[in-house]
């Protein structure tokens, strides 16, 4: 039989000794179901950096929401040169243009035989039917106004028809009238057709519908009316006999409704010569 001998149990724990140093017991091992969670950097710039979060210039930037210059900018709103610009709204050269206006040229060429006048922002010479060829040639080719818009006539009683001829200087914007009076007895005029080929149809009409004969024209034949047709219509005293022959739709002359005063005397449609021909019945 075997004695247990104290000193000889293994198993009782040995005292520390002075000399030796404790050992720090080990670190907890983290289970590795559950790693332990790692801090993302947080590198300048990238967290909520500097111009990136609400970056100067990106949320609302300074000349973007409403910027200076875009919302009602200077200069766009009601722009200096734009809304009533300076060579435009009147420019300078149109409304009393140099060399147009009280032209230095025209009155250096012409003298007292060209009459210049402005009326509702329209310049408008005026000479005798002499220097009407002398004027269109004038105006086309030292004025530059290569451009024919229109001719016509306007009846000016009694004594005379005007010819008016409107051009465009195209270089510079610029718009003039040209006028000369033919005498209503002898209605005659040199055609503009070799200076201006656009006054052929132009001066057709004026002719068919005024009377007036454009000299020199290569084919001066009606050009809108028909055939055997007589007078000229835009002629003031030219008869509107189908305002005779066709009742009037104008305003009912008192007592022609039923009621209100008796009636009276009918009185001839606008355009009929109170000579020609029967009142209406």
């Amino acid at each position: 039989m075997t004695t247990d001998n104290p000193g000889d149990d293994h198993n009782a724990p040995t005292p520390p000794s002075n000399n030796d140093t404790p050992t720090n017991p080990p670190e907890p091992t983290p289970s590795p179901s559950r790693p332990p969670a790692e801090t993302p950097p947080t590198p300048t710039g990238t967290g909520t950096p500097t111009g990136a979060g609400t970056p100067t210039g990106t949320g609302t930037p300074t000349g973007t929401g409403t910027p200076t210059g875009t919302g009602t900018p200077t200069g766009t709103g009601t722009p200096t040169g734009i809304g009533t610009p300076t060579g435009i709204g009147t420019p300078t050269g149109i409304g009393t243009p140099t060399g147009i206006g009280t032209p230095t040229s025209i009155t250096e060429h012409f003298g007292d035989r060209a009459q210049i006048s402005e009326s509702y922002g329209d310049t408008t010479i005026d000479v005798a039917p002499t220097d009407w060829l002398d004027l269109l040639i004038y105006v086309r080719d030292t004025l530059d106004f290569t451009f024919f818009d229109w001719l016509t006539g306007v009846d000016a009683p009694p004594d005379s028809f005007a010819i008016v001829v409107h051009v465009y200087n195209p270089a510079a914007g610029r718009r003039l009238l040209l006028r000369t009076h033919v005498p209503r007895e002898n209605p005659h005029l040199p055609t503009a057709v070799d200076i201006y080929r656009g006054a052929n149809w132009h001066e057709r009409e004026t002719y068919e519908m005024f009377g007036v004969i454009f000299d020199g024209h290569p084919n001066l034949v009606p050009l809108l009316l028909p055939d055997g047709f007589e007078g000229h219509p835009l002629r003031k005293d030219f008869i509107l006999a189908a305002r005779v022959a066709k009742p009037w739709p104008g305003a009912k002359e008192p007592g022609e409704s039923g009621h209100g005063a008796p009636s009276r005397r009918k009185t001839l449609p606008p355009g009929v010569p109170a000579d020609w021909g029967p009142p209406d019945a």
